[in-house]
């Protein structure tokens, strides 16, 4: 594990935290906007009711199903930006359309891959109670799965290490990006 170190000051910027479910995405991210003293929005208070109810009867979504959620996480990126203030926002982002929707090539806000085995992830899952999502759509969401590439700038964080230890990582690649920061 890495020392805590400075945390990133600077122009207002936006965490998008993705990563199929079960990544440990609210985790990792409620703990990244603490620890930064960024606001925090879980991503998926943002599907529509029609959406948690198709994944909550073990049906994946579509792109169709996906769009109106992606134009509200875009939506709270923009407004935060617009506002001046540093977010963390949670969206699984599983393809590079989704991304390039809700990011849109603005280097204000970065991408946080959340990486890890379909193994780990469904041991997770398995032990997750009263989540909309059930473990047997974690299929579905790695087969749609793009992994980000090295032009989208990722910050890849490997989830088979203890969470403090993820932030620290991410918090570190902030203070090495971002200008103006205190690193």
């Amino acid at each position: 594990m890495t020392a805590p170190g400075p945390v990133p000051r600077g122009p207002a910027t936006v965490l998008v935290v993705m990563g199929v479910s079960g990544a440990g995405k609210t985790t990792i991210g409620a703990a990244l906007a603490e620890r930064l003293g960024w606001t925090f929005q879980e991503g998926d208070d943002f599907h529509p009711a029609a959406n948690l109810a198709k994944m909550k009867a073990g049906k994946p979504l579509d792109d169709a199903d996906r769009a109106p959620w992606l134009a509200r996480v875009e939506a709270w990126i923009s407004a935060q930006l617009a506002a001046g203030r540093s977010g963390v926002i949670t969206c699984s982002a599983l393809k590079q359309t989704y991304r390039s929707a809700i990011i849109g090539g603005r280097s204000d806000v970065i991408l946080v891959y959340l990486s890890g085995s379909r193994q780990i992830i469904q041991q997770r899952l398995e032990k997750r109670r009263g989540h909309f999502m059930p473990s047997s759509l974690l299929a579905s969401q790695f087969a749609a799965l793009q992994t980000p590439v090295a032009g989208e700038k990722p910050i890849v964080v490997n989830i088979d290490q203890p969470v403090a230890a993820q932030v620290d990582e991410v918090v570190a690649s902030l203070a090495r990006r971002l200008p103006g920061s205190s690193a």
